[in-house]
């Protein structure tokens, strides 16, 4: 039996694309906060993103670690998934402040509880590097406080905001499919049933999965 903290080869292959997969989307959480932090009213809010951006190129920085630990390329383990990450923000580029925030607080939201997943079949270091990097307890309350402001000032603005977080919800969804589907390093750790999808372990993650999106949807006073 390999240590855990030494996965054998395949493991370590598949631990390494998971993690090439986890840190170009905190790369791309970084860049995009501090983008969307222009379109803040006021400067407490274009700051609360700055500071939301530094975390997560820490996280970046900490999964990246990890991943050269295992003797991994970082930019052949993130390069695959970037036409994936692109395709995402580009059809959810928020228009509004507030869409911004509630992107950042649902979408990655989605994104966190779907890597918690998978990090449950790595081996402990990589495990504990993940749940780390995927801590998003202080960066919700900053997000739900920020959500929470600018719909006290436009409360007609609500309903608005509960289409945008479903499409949302709709659009990480997919783009998580896509990645489960097509990586199958990836499909391997979630099911351990090998190259062939095992779509009923899929579809008990991604209950759980749109469980969490309704309790963070009640924490926005929004309908799911």
């Amino acid at each position: 039996m390999s240590d855990v903290s030494c996965p054998d080869s395949a493991d370590r292959t598949a631990t390494v694309d998971l993690l090439g997969m986890l840190a170009l989307g905190e790369l791309t959480a970084f860049s995009r906060l501090a983008a969307d932090a222009d379109m803040a009213p006021a400067v407490a809010g274009r700051e609360a993103f700055a500071r939301l951006a530094l975390v997560e190129f820490g996280h970046y920085e900490l999964l990246l670690a990890r991943l050269r630990e295992l003797g991994g390329d970082p930019e052949g383990a993130m390069a695959p998934y970037a036409p994936v990450f692109a395709a995402y923000h580009e059809r959810t580029r928020p228009g509004t402040w507030l869409e911004a925030v509630v992107k950042a607080y649902v979408g990655d939201g989605i994104a966190a509880d779907f890597s918690r997943e998978i990090a449950r079949f790595v081996d402990a270091e990589s495990r504990a590097a993940i749940e780390a990097a995927m801590d998003d307890r202080e960066r919700s309350a900053v997000l739900v406080r920020l959500a929470a402001e600018g719909m006290q000032s436009d409360p007609h603005v609500r309903g608005r905001l509960a289409l945008w977080a479903r499409r949302l919800h709709g659009e990480a969804v997919s783009q998580a499919q896509t990645v489960a589907a097509q990586r199958e390093s990836l499909t391997t750790l979630l099911t351990g049933s090998g190259p062939q999808l095992d779509l009923v372990a899929l579809g008990e993650l991604f209950a759980r999965l749109a469980r969490r999106h309704t309790e963070r949807m009640a924490a926005l006073g929004l309908e799911a």
